[in-house]
């Protein structure tokens, strides 16, 4: 197991009826900028839930944010901050919405040029904005980690940011909310923590004994409750063990002691930026490709999987590694989620080759474990998901 550092000092109220223990958490002084997605919020239940919980707070607020946060938008909401000195933000919704909520809570302590500099020049944000966080769609991850990933249209990119002043001061989980959540988010979620999971899993064996089974149980709790979560969100069971898989996937305990990849991000999230395909399906496009074209580099990893979490136990290491990619893809059809570039758009000619340029112009030369997928590696992978 490698050297490690671990701290995430995110509170979780996790369980039903706990949006009431909002008033708790948020302190008495504070203006806050409540922030949200579409408006479902005030379909479901949730916003009268939130308001209630703070009907003693001075709040105003701020919705509209898109599923792929987007950097036009949130500088709107900057202003909101800015003008009317907010000291304190609540993000209500999903990854997106939680997401955006960590740029503004890193771009209102700013001191540079545009907040866009944060994600171009990688920039870690040490200290931002107090917020907490009241989850309504399970995914991401993104309520019990430092990291997020922006938008921007004008430039359709999608670049990631992060830093320890980014963590939750607190995060509300009540697994009741995922009732109201139309089938393709919950396919979504799954797919997304899911992938999360293989992204910090699926590179090679280094002797992590307890990392990997963490992994693994995450991987196999997600595949027993993915068909009663589909088959019926207000099965409370399902829906927590669904919702608390979602933070644990990308909570950073997975990732520590052991090689991680995020190749299939990087990819992905050019996918999401060119064709505004949802992020959860992008991974699914990119990953059994991305494991056929490594498969020498990740086979161990690949057949130990495919014994561990699918019970494939016939043939050889190269049989069940194939094998495991083989039930990943039949998986990811049994949830509804389609895994070729062609099933999103018929306009995919060329992809590979501009995502392979972008890369060369980021300087981002060596993706994966190893740091040896280099811009025309990722072209051939891109391809293969065609």
């Amino acid at each position: 197991m490698n050297n490690f550092e671990f701290k995430n000092p995110t509170k979780i109220i996790f369980g039903k009826d706990t949006i009431a223990k909002l008033e708790n958490e948020i302190p008495q002084n504070a203006k806050v900028l409540l922030l949200y997605g579409g408006g479902s919020i005030k379909k479901n239940g949730i916003y009268d839930q939130v308001k209630s919980a703070l009907k003693n707070s001075n709040i105003i607020e701020f919705g509209g944010i898109p599923a792929n946060p987007e950097y036009a938008v949130l500088m709107e909401a900057l202003k909101i901050i800015k003008d009317e000195k907010i000291t304190y933000l609540l993000a209500v919704g999903g990854g997106s919405v939680i997401d955006g909520t960590k740029f503004l809570s890193a771009a209102a302590l700013f001191n540079g040029d545009t907040p866009w500099d944060i994600l171009t020049q990688n920039i870690k944000t040490e200290k931002g904005m107090p917020f907490g966080t009241v989850l309504t769609l399970p995914a991401t991850g993104s309520e019990m980690n430092s990291g997020a990933v922006i938008t921007r249209a004008e430039t359709q990119e999608k670049l990631a940011m992060g830093g320890p002043g980014l963590f939750p001061e607190f995060s509300i989980l009540d697994p009741q909310v995922i009732s109201s959540i139309p089938q393709r988010q919950l396919a979504n979620g799954l797919t997304d923590a899911f992938t999360h999971v293989l992204e910090q899993y699926m590179t090679y064996p280094n002797g992590a004994l307890l990392q990997d089974r963490f992994a693994e149980s995450v991987l196999q709790t997600i595949i027993e409750v993915a068909p009663k979560v589909l088959k019926d969100p207000t099965d409370y069971k399902a829906a927590a063990d669904f919702m608390w898989s979602c933070t644990m996937a990308l909570n950073g305990l997975l990732q520590k002691g052991v090689p991680t990849d995020w190749a299939v991000h990087a990819m992905g999230h050019e996918l999401t930026a060119l064709f505004g395909i949802d992020h959860a399906r992008t991974l699914a496009v990119i990953a059994p490709s991305h494991y056929k074209y490594n498969f020498e580099a990740k086979k161990e990893k690949l057949a130990q999987y495919g014994e561990r979490v699918w019970n494939i136990t016939e043939g050889s290491t190269d049989d069940k590694a194939y094998a495991a990619i083989e039930r990943t893809v039949a998986f990811f059809h049994e949830l509804g989620i389609d895994t070729k570039l062609s099933d999103y758009t018929k306009d995919y000619e060329g992809t590979a080759e501009t995502i392979s340029k972008r890369f060369t112009e980021r300087g981002w030369l060596g993706l994966g474990e190893h740091q040896t997928l280099s811009p025309d590696k990722v072209e051939k992978i891109v391809k293969m998901a065609y």
